[in-house]
């Protein structure tokens, strides 16, 4: 069962940098070309500097954005830029954030928590890893000796134990405050509480921890954990045996979870009745808009429906929008390409859509595609006129997330993104 700890986090010293919200940055795998310069712009301690270093064009083995994260990070611990805490702690994290007209809280709490490969039964991924992105993660942790940024967990906790415990704790202790440059409100408070900590710590015990996001970052820890095993500076309670996790349970009411539309910028020229004609064996297909206008009035048609399996797809050839609703026959024939996979896994709107749409289409894979999470990032790019074919597929819910990475299954790529990003530069998790 998942062993969580508190631990003595690095953070920012306030009376160095100013205002939080100046030095904080999003996770590596979100920031654009254009988000780290303007980061880097910001303040000259903006965290971007650790979490993703500029390319410089004479980088070679001994100066490059590895080492440079390197040495800036311990010069910052050296110069006070970066304390560590004086206690071990558990930080209750809050994000506040509005959402197509509604506003949510998502709570939870970052803790450190002992790691365990995949398998063991302990901790759940549900997306496939990268060799790339996770060389990526592993350069920067060899550098740095620590975790900069939390891989995200999800629990479950119908009666909200663990997190009430850590409301309680914080109700009238004033946050440390961060807005984002999507104006998403983080709020951390640092809980040293030795009886608080180990109340949480009980609750945790028995829970399966799911990830939702950072599979590279957890994977990497592991590989990194063994690396200090071979060297023989492995001990139980070395730091390396743990990595920093944010926890939200499940059920919690600011949880949400978009789905990746797509968007195909290559492919052939089809018509809506082209779809009936190649599809129609296998789907229901219904005329429900036109045009890029249309699209926020057909994402709201295909959410309504009762069915997982159904999806919309956008022909440019004459600006139709249609749903697609999978029949008996279509759940034969999804169970016949995909026969390593759940019912579960074959019924998810991504699988259909790459496992039996494209290919029946006559769209070859991998195909270049832009991914949204929004219907109206969609309709932004269809007004261009330059994508022949579009597809909204519906969100993934917690429960199929439980319910497929407990059969040891992997969701397939891009299907889903849990809004808003966790914020790097809070608090770090030192491994030495």
């Amino acid at each position: 069962m998942p062993e969580i700890q508190a631990f003595r986090g690095i953070r920012y010293d306030l009376g160095r940098v100013g205002s939080l919200s100046d030095v904080v940055c999003p996770p590596y795998d979100v920031i654009t070309p254009q988000l780290q310069e303007e980061l880097y712009r910001r303040h000259p301690y903006n965290f971007v500097r650790l979490e993703l270093n500029r390319i410089d064009p004479t980088d070679d083995e001994a100066n490059n954005r590895y080492t440079r994260a390197g040495r800036l990070f311990r010069q910052w611990l050296a110069e006070g830029v970066l304390f560590i805490e004086a206690d071990p702690a558990i930080y209750v994290y809050h994000q506040e954030f509005s959402l197509s007209g509604k506003r949510y809280i998502r709570r939870g709490f970052m803790a450190r928590m002992r790691l365990s490969r995949f398998g063991e039964g302990i901790v759940f991924p549900h997306e496939e890893t990268m060799s790339g992105p996770k060389w990526d993660r592993y350069m920067l942790t060899a550098v740095c000796k620590a975790n900069l940024s939390q891989v995200f967990g999800l629990y479950p906790d119908p009666e909200n134990q663990a997190q009430a415990i850590l409301e309680e704790a914080i109700a009238d202790q004033p946050p440390l405050e961060a807005v984002d440059h999507l104006g998403v409100v983080h709020r951390m408070w640092p809980v040293s509480n030795v009886e608080v900590i180990r109340r949480v710590s009980a609750i945790m015990g028995p829970k399966p921890v799911f990830i939702a996001d950072g599979h590279h970052r957890y994977e990497t820890a592991c590989d990194w954990r063994d690396q200090v095993y071979d060297s023989g500076a492995l001990s139980r309670d070395h730091p390396a045996n743990y990595v920093l996790m944010s926890f939200v349970a499940m059920e919690d009411a600011g949880l949400v979870v978009l789905p990746t539309h797509r968007v195909f910028a290559e492919g052939p020229e089809l018509s809506a009745p082209q779809l009936q004609e190649r599809l129609g064996r296998y789907f229901t297909v219904q005329l429900v808009g036109k045009g890029p206008q249309d699209t926020q009035t057909v994402w709201e048609e295909l959410a309504t429906q009762p069915q997982t399996e159904a999806l919309a797809l956008y022909t440019r050839q004459d600006r139709q929008w249609s749903v697609l609703l999978l029949t008996a026959e279509g759940r034969e024939k999804m169970a016949e390409l995909c026969p390593d996979h759940s019912p579960e896994w074959q019924a998810l709107s991504v699988a259909i859509l790459h496992r039996l749409v494209l290919p029946m289409l006559g769209i070859a894979q991998p195909i270049q595609t832009k991914y949204f999470h929004l219907a109206e990032e969609v309709a932004q790019e269809l007004k261009t006129g330059n994508f022949p074919l579009a597809a909204l597929v519906q969100p993934v819910s917690i429960a199929q997330i439980r319910s497929i990475s407990m059969t040891g299954e992997r969701l397939p790529p891009k299907t889903t993104y849990f809004y808003p990003k966790l914020l790097s530069g809070l608090v770090v998790n030192p491994l030495e």
